[in-house]
């Protein structure tokens, strides 16, 4: 077993079509083009394909536990542009919860932002429609399901165009940009909540 001072922790911004893994049968873009890692970590959690922003990479498999296990219930926060202005009515039930894949979402916090935040330009643009206004959400999530950030908007008819993960628990993508990354010390675990 490797003690602490053996485990390693990076913070890496994660570009919009690139797998959060190291390795693809595919070849397509992976992790290990934005290197050299250590060659024991990996990645905490996932972001898809074409969702971009912060992931935790790290060999502390005790870290992963805390970070990835629901019960610790720790906040995901993220920048979604969706299509169309959510009413209040329909970021009210992103609060409370909207029905994906036949389960319930846990409340979650959401705010529509008044401007567009300030983000480095996407690799390959978001489609714009002349007629079809889009907005910025904040959503801080406390589960991680498959592509549920985009499930959720879809189920409140505002489908999600760019999708910008900004905080992992008190982990931040402050100071990086797409492909950047830094070694960290090791994180605070999330507390159950």
């Amino acid at each position: 077993m490797k003690s602490s001072s053996q485990h390693q922790y990076i913070l890496f911004y994660k570009p919009y079509g690139v797998l959060s893994q190291f390795t693809d049968k595919h070849k397509r873009r992976t992790l290990k083009e934005f290197g050299p890692f250590p060659p024991d970590v990996y990645s905490v959690g996932r972001l898809d394909l074409d969702s971009e922003g912060l992931l935790l990479l790290t060999n502390d498999n005790e870290i992963n536990h805390q970070f990835t296990d629901p019960a610790f219930e720790h906040p995901r926060t993220y920048l979604v542009q969706v299509e169309r202005i959510p009413s209040e009515d329909a970021l009210q039930q992103l609060r409370d919860g909207v029905i994906v894949k036949g389960k319930k979402t846990k409340p979650a916090d959401v705010a529509l932002l008044s401007e567009e935040p300030k983000l480095p330009p996407r690799s390959v643009p978001v489609r714009e429609r002349l007629s079809v206004p889009t907005a910025w959400i904040e959503i801080t999530l406390r589960e991680g399901r498959n592509r549920q950030v985009r499930r959720m908007t879809a189920a409140v008819n505002h489908p999600t165009l760019r999708l910008i993960r900004i905080k992992i628990g008190n982990l931040s993508l402050d100071g990086l940009q797409p492909g950047e990354w830094r070694a960290i010390e090791k994180p605070a675990a999330p507390l159950c909540t």
